[in-house]
C-alpha cells in the first residue's frame, strides 16, 4: 500500500501511456463475463472486413476534390489532468477529412472530419440499432476529438466539429448497416474528460508506485550476510544479460542459490530502467512458491515491489462447474461492473499477489479470481507463472505477447527456472493432433441435429479412415511423413464454418462441450499447421487401441525463438543445463549467447556416490534385475537409519522390485495406511510387530496436490522407523522438492533414465542423426541422464547436507554415460554387491 507520506506527485513531463481501446474498455467495461463461444475466425475475419471497406471508401474518395482517407490513421493527444500528462495513442479504422467547403451528407453543415469504425458481426443488422454498444461509439469519439484538438492550429479548423460513422458489417450476409452522429468539440472534450478521469487514479497509482518502486531498488541489498560459492557470479552474469539485452544459458547446480540470483539482479535492472516487467517462468508450483518467498525476502529487506502468481483457471476458478456465465457463476455475474474497484482495492493493500490473496479480494468483490488475476497483472512488476502463458500459442498472455504488435520490446524479461523441462514442454505446446474416436463421438451426439455438422465430421472420419488404410497396407504401427496433412485442412475448416452457428445457439445443451472441444481442437490443428515447418513430421497410427493424426515439432528451438525476440532478454537456468550444446540447440540459442557454469558450493565430501555397474536394467534383462535390486534396497534401509527416495525406470519396474522384495524381506516391512485406510502394501500377516522396522510408501500413478504433501510430509528428521520411498524418474518427486538436513539421507537410482523406446523418440533420432549425427544422444541419452542427475539432486540441498547416492545400471561403464556424471561426483566408488555397500555405509 502506498501510504500519503510516500506518495509523490508529478510534473507535467511525467507521463502515462494508453491505447485508446485501452483506455475506452478499462473505463467504461460493465456487464458479466460470458464464455459463450466466439468464432476464432472473428478476429481474421474482421481484418479482411477492414482492408474491404477502407479500399472502397480510398477509391471513391479519391477521385474527389477536396476530400482526403486515410486507412489506420495513427493519432495520440496528450492531456495534462490534474498533476499527470496522460499520453493516448491508437489508429482509426478510418479518418476522412473535408479541406473545402462542401457539404457530407444530406445537406447538413460541413464537419471538417468523419472518423470511420468498423464492426464485424452474425448479429442480425434489424437487431442492431444506433444505441447498440457504447463502447463502439466511444473509440470513435476518441479519434475525433483527439484529431480535433492536435490539428487545431494546423487546420484553422472551423467549427470544431466532427462526424462519428459507425459501420456494421454481418459476416455472413455481407451485409452493411451504418450509423452517424455529429459531435462539436464540446461534446468531445466532455467524453474524453470523462474517460480520462475514471482512468486518472490507476495512471497516478502506477506513477507514483514506479518511483517508490526503483527509490526502494536503489536502496536494497542482497538480503543474505554473504554471497555462496559462485552466487556474486550468476547475479553479475545475469545483470549483464539484461543490460545488454541479451540471452544466457547457466548451469548453475543446486546450493548456489539460482532464484534469488536471477530475481535480484533483475530486480535491480527494473530499477535502472533495463526492464518494464519480470515474468519468472516455472514447470512445478513448488518453484512458483520459492520464487513468491524470494520477492518476499527482498520485501522484508526494504523493496517495493508487486508481483503476482498467476493460477489455472481450472484450479482457481471458485465454482464445481466452472462454467463463465452470469446464469451459473455469481463471480462472472455483473464482474465488469465491479472488477476496477477491486483492482485498485489489493493494489492499494497488497503487494504480493499469490493465489491465496487474490481469492479473498474475488470473494470479497465478486469477481472471477482468474480474469481479476489477469487484470492485476498489468499493474505488477513480476509476473510468476507456467511457461505455457508466454510460449503456447493457444494459451499466452496475449496482453503482453501479441507477437503482431511486438509490445514485448517494451521491456520484459523471460527467467525461465528448471529450463532443462522446457525441451519437452515445448515439443508438446508447439504440437498437435487428432484423435479418431473423438471424431466418432462427435458424429454420434450431433446426428439428428445438425446435418451440416454430421457430414463435415463424416468427412474427416473417412479421411482417417484412409490413412489406416495405408497403414495397414503397409503393415507398420506408424507411418510418418515430413509434409502436413494439407488435403484434411478443408475438411477441418468445413467443420468449423458449419459449427459456429450451432455453438452459439446451443451453449450448455447436451453434447455442447464434446463439439466445442473437437471445434478448438481442429483450430489448434490448423494453427499448428500455419507453423508447419522442417522441423516437424506428420506420423499417423494406433496408440492405445486409438488411432491419431499428429503434427509432431521435432525441434521447437524455431518456435522458442519467435517468441524470445519479442522480449528484451532471456534467462535460462538450471541445476542440470548439461550438455550445454544440447540445451541451446534445442532452446533457440546462438552463437552470440552467454553461457556460464558453475561449480558445486558444497562440499565434494559431503556426497558418497557409488556405481553398481554389474548389473544390467535394460528392458530385455530387467526380470532377472528384481532380487538384487531388492536386497541392495534392503541393505540400503538396514545398514543406517534414516529417509531414503529409491527412483526407477517406470511404475511397472518399480511395482515388480517392490513385489519381490516383500516376498523376500517382507517381515522388515511396517504396513503403511493411507488417510482412506486403504492399504498401501498388502504386508506378511505373520510379522513379527519388533521386527518391523521399515516404513514403505509408494508413489501412486496419479495423486493430487494434497496426496503430494502427505507423501512429502513423511520425510520426518526424528523417525522411530527407516522410510523408503519408492518414486519414478521424472515424476513429481523427481525434481522442485526440498527435503533438507536429515529428512533425506540417500537416493538410490535404478537405470539411466532412458525414455520409453517409441515413435516420437525413434523420430527425434532419425531428425538428429541426419543433422548432427546424434540422433541417440538427442533422444534417448540426455533426456535419460537428466532425469538421473535431477532425482540425486535432491540429496545434498544445503551446505551442511550428507548423503549418499547409489547409481545402479552397467551403462554407467561406457564413456558416453560416466561423461554426462556431474564433475562433483567425483571421485565415486564401484561396489559389486550388497555386502560392500553395507560396509561402505557402516
Amino acid at each position: 500500500m502506498i501510504k500519503e507520506e510516500e506518495k509523490t506527485y508529478f510534473p507535467e513531463n511525467n507521463m502515462s501511456k494508453i491505447s485508446v481501446r485501452e483506455l475506452v474498455e478499462f473505463v467504461l467495461r460493465r456487464g458479466s463475463i460470458d464464455s459463450g463461444f466466439i468464432s476464432s475466425k472473428r478476429a481474421q475475419q474482421g481484418t479482411m472486413i477492414h482492408k474491404k471497406l477502407q479500399k472502397i471508401k480510398e477509391e471513391a474518395y479519391s477521385k474527389r476534390e477536396g476530400f482526403e482517407y486515410k486507412k489506420e490513421a495513427f493519432l495520440s493527444h496528450k492531456t495534462f489532468y490534474k498533476d499527470l500528462t496522460i499520453l493516448v495513442e491508437g489508429r482509426a479504422d478510418g479518418l476522412l477529412i473535408n479541406e473545402n467547403q462542401s457539404e457530407i451528407g444530406n445537406g447538413q453543415e460541413k464537419v471538417d472530419i468523419t472518423i470511420e469504425e468498423i464492426k464485424s458481426t452474425t448479429r442480425d443488422l434489424s437487431l442492431i440499432d444506433i444505441d447498440y454498444n457504447e463502447l463502439h461509439w466511444a473509440q470513435a469519439k476518441c479519434y475525433a476529438y483527439m484529431f480535433l484538438m492536435e490539428n487545431e492550429k494546423e487546420r484553422e479548423l472551423s467549427g470544431k466539429k466532427a462526424s462519428v460513422e459507425l459501420i456494421y458489417y454481418n459476416v455472413d450476409t455481407d451485409d452493411t448497416k451504418t450509423f452517424l452522429k455529429r459531435f462539436n468539440i464540446k461534446e468531445l472534450e466532455d467524453f474524453f474528460l470523462e474517460l480520462i478521469k475514471g482512468y486518472h487514479k490507476f495512471a497516478m497509482f502506477t506513477l507514483e508506485w514506479k518511483s517508490l518502486r526503483d527509490s526502494s531498488i536503489e536502496l536494497i541489498s542482497f538480503p543474505f550476510k554473504g554471497y555462496r560459492k559462485g552466487q556474486r557470479e550468476l547475479a553479475v552474469a545475469v545483470y549483464g544479460t539484461i543490460r545488454d539485452g541479451k540471452k544466457i544459458f547457466a548451469k548453475a547446480p543446486t546450493g548456489i542459490g539460482k532464484t534469488i540470483s536471477t530475481i535480484f539482479p533483475a530486480v535491480k535492472a527494473l530499477g535502472k530502467g533495463h526492464l518494464s516487467k519480470i515474468f519468472y517462468l516455472t514447470a512445478k508450483t513448488p518453484t512458483r512458491i520459492v520464487a513468491e518467498d524470494t520477492f518476499g525476502k527482498l520485501r522484508k529487506n526494504g523493496l517495493k515491489l508487486k508481483n503476482i502468481t498467476i493460477t489455472a483457471k481450472d484450479k482457481i476458478c471458485f465454482t464445481e462447474e466452472k462454467i463463465c456465465t452470469k446464469s451459473e457463476c455469481i463471480y462472472a455475474d455483473g464482474h465488469f461492473d465491479r472488477v476496477n474497484e477491486a483492482l485498485f482495492d489489493m493494489l492499494e493493500n497488497e503487494d504480493n499477489l499469490n493465489r491465496e490473496n487474490i481469492e479473498v479480494y474475488a470473494k470479497k468483490h465478486r469477481v472471477c479470481p482468474f480474469e481479476f488475476s489477469l487484470d492485476l497483472s498489468l499493474f505488477c512488476d513480476a509476473i510468476i507463472c507456467d511457461y505455457n502463458y508466454v510460449f503456447d500459442p493457444s494459451a499466452s498472455l496475449k496482453r503482453f505477447f501479441d507477437k503482431d504488435q511486438k509490445k514485448g520490446k517494451e521491456g520484459y524479461l523471460l527467467l525461465i527456472d528448471e529450463a532443462h523441462n522446457m525441451v519437452e514442454r515445448s515439443r508438446e505446446m508447439f504440437s498437435s493432433e487428432i484423435i479418431k474416436s473423438k471424431v466418432l463421438i462427435g458424429k454420434k451426439i450431433i446426428k439428428g441435429k445438425s446435418n451440416g455438422i454430421y457430414k463435415a465430421l463424416n468427412s474427416i472420419n473417412s479421411y482417417l479412415i484412409n490413412l489406416r488404410h495405408e497403414l495397414e497396407d503397409k503393415k507398420g504401427r506408424f507411418i510418418v511423413e515430413k509434409t502436413p496433412p494439407e488435403e484434411l485442412y478443408p475438411l477441418l475448416k468445413n467443420f468449423m464454418k458449419e459449427s459456429e452457428e450451432y455453438l452459439i445457439k446451443n451453449k450448455n445443451t447436451e453434447g455442447f462441450a464434446e463439439i466445442l472441444e473437437l471445434y478448438f481442437n481442429f483450430n489448434s490443428f490448423l494453427n499448428i499447421g500455419e507453423n508447419y515447418n522442417k522441423d516437424y513430421v506428420t506420423y499417423w497410427g494406433l496408440e492405445n487401441g486409438d488411432f491419431k493424426l499428429k503434427m509432431f515439432c521435432v525441434d521447437p528451438s524455431r518456435s522458442i525463438n519467435n517468441v524470445m525476440e519479442i522480449v528484451t532478454s532471456t534467462v535460462f537456468f538450471s541445476a542440470t543445463l548439461d550438455p550445454m550444446d544440447y540445451f541451446k540447440d534445442l532452446l533457440g540459442g546462438d552463437s552470440k549467447d552467454y553461457v556460464i557454469r558453475l561449480d558445486s558450493p558444497f562440499p565434494k565430501e559431503n556426497l558418497e556416490v557409488l556405481l553398481v555397474n554389474n548389473v544390467s536394467t535394460k528392458y530385455t534383462k530387467r526380470e532377472d534385475s528384481y532380487e538384487v535390486i531388492a536386497n541392495y534396497i534392503y541393505t540400503l534401509g538396514n545398514s543406517k537409519k534414516g529417509n531414503y527416495m529409491i527412483f526407477f525406470p517406470s511404475y511397472k519396474y518399480m511395482n515388480s522390485v517392490l513385489e519381490c522384495y516383500k516376498e523376500l524381506h517382507g517381515d522388515n516391512i511396517k504396513e503403511t495406511v493411507d488417510e482412506d485406510n486403504a492399504t498401501v502394501h498388502e504386508n506378511n500377516e505373520t510379522m513379527d510387530k519388533a521386527n518391523k522396522t521399515i516404513d514403505i510408501i509408494v508413489q501412486e500413478t496419479s495423486m493430487t496436490e494434497e496426496k503430494r504433501e502427505e507423501f512429502l510430509n513423511e520425510f520426518k528428521e526424528e523417525r522411530e522407523n527407516t522410510l523408503l520411498a519408492f518414486t519414478v524418474l521424472g515424476g513429481v518427486f523427481g525434481e522442485s522438492i526440498d527435503l533438507v538436513g536429515n529428512k533425506l539421507t540417500g537416493a538410490l537410482i535404478v537405470g539411466v533414465g532412458l525414455p520409453m523406446v517409441g515413435t516420437e523418440r525413434d523420430i527425434i533420432k532419425d531428425y538428429y542423426d541426419a543433422n548432427n549425427n546424434k540422433g541417440f544422444e538427442y533422444a534417448y541419452i540426455y533426456p535419460g541422464m537428466n532425469k538421473v542427475k535431477q532425482a540425486a539432486g535432491r540429496v545434498i540441498r544445503t551446505e551442511n547436507d550428507k548423503g549418499i547416492l547409489i547409481l545402479i545400471d552397467e551403462r554407467y561403464n561406457y564413456k558416453s554415460y560416466q561423461s554426462l556424471l556431474p564433475k562433483e561426483w567425483l571421485p565415486y566408488n564401484r561396489i559389486m554387491n550388497p555386502k560392500e555397500l553395507e560396509n561402505t555405509i557402516k
